[in-house]
């Protein structure tokens, strides 16, 4: 058994997971001893400016020497990091890669979208109990990876749709407007219509598994929970009624009328409305009628990767 630790740094959120690993990949033994999620924001206003702002690099750096020091608490013997969406897109990435690297030790990796996807796969599908071949999604701040395999990944496409994105390009109403709602909707259309005629078999697999925050925060409003329960929402399935119902509810209300939704943490409050249209599109276009949530994703992963 060793003790190992993963940290994601996302385009909306920066996230740790230290674990007990026993064996290695698909078939090791995971004990989560710790999870953290802190809203960051490294991506705000990448699609505008190309450039990483600097009030951004200073949350996420902020976050990243607090998990180092849970590193240490907790004695990790290995670390890995790695760099999604936000980072790929910026023009001046080293501004933020050099202080990450101070703070936490180990250089984080950039990771490209398609290994995200491979890495989103083996963390979600390891151990699963459902009929496959699985279609895992993985919606994110900046980009969403659509990865079909069973034991392993046979196809993966990962494409610039995320709930940060999409906000930031078309939601710019309080509450949204409905032709804002409707040039969103059309764009995330033809970006999953893409993927389905690059990869037919999104189309065919017996099990939609949906990562990160957007999918489990539908999934929270929906079951009403009073705060983000990780236990509680992992493998609970989600119906396409479901999230069509949250979809109408949040893309109505203003920010202020949002933040009373059970189950809504504050740091999403501004960009849910752009990653439920993400989910509801892709349940629409891919023809699924439910989606199972999944807390096991990239970090998962991660830490399977880092096993010897």
């Amino acid at each position: 058994m060793t003790r190992l630790a993963a940290i994601d740094i996302g385009t909306n959120s920066t996230r740790l997971l230290v674990a007990d690993v026993d064996g290695s990949g698909a078939d090791a033994s995971v004990r989560t001893i710790e999870r953290r999620m802190t809203i960051t924001r490294l991506g705000q206003g990448v699609d505008a400016t190309r450039a990483l702002a600097p009030e951004a690099i200073d949350r996420t750096i902020a976050a990243l020497r607090e998990y180092r020091g849970v590193i240490d608490d907790l004695g990790a013997e290995r670390v890995r990091a790695t760099a999604t969406s936000a980072a790929r897109d910026a023009t001046n990435r080293e501004d933020f890669f050099t202080p990450a690297n101070d703070a936490l030790g180990v250089a984080p990796e950039l990771l490209s979208g398609e290994e995200e996807a491979r890495l989103s796969f083996l963390g979600a599908t390891a151990g699963l109990d459902a009929p496959a071949p699985f279609l895992v999604v993985d919606i994110g701040g900046g980009s969403t990876e659509f990865v079909v395999g069973t034991d392993a990944p046979t196809a993966l496409c990962s494409v610039d749709i995320g709930c940060v994105r999409i906000s930031e390009q078309f939601l710019h109403s309080d509450p949204p407007a409905p032709e804002e709602l409707s040039a969103a909707v059309s764009v995330v259309r033809d970006h999953v219509a893409d993927v389905a005629r690059a990869i037919p078999d999104v189309r065919h697999a017996k099990t939609l598994v949906g990562l990160a925050g957007t999918v489990a925060t539908v999934a929270a409003i929906e079951m009403g929970l009073p705060e983000y329960d990780g236990g509680v929402l992992h493998h609970f399935r989600l119906t396409r009624d479901a999230a069509e119902d949250v979809f109408r509810t949040l893309a109505v209300e203003s920010a202020a009328q949002r933040r009373h939704n059970p189950g809504l943490e504050e740091g999403r409050v501004d960009v849910i409305v752009g990653g439920v249209l993400v989910l509801v599109t892709i349940l629409r276009v891919l023809e699924h009628d439910e989606v199972l949530v999944s807390e096991a994703d990239i970090l998962d992963g991660l830490v399977r990767s880092l096993a010897i």
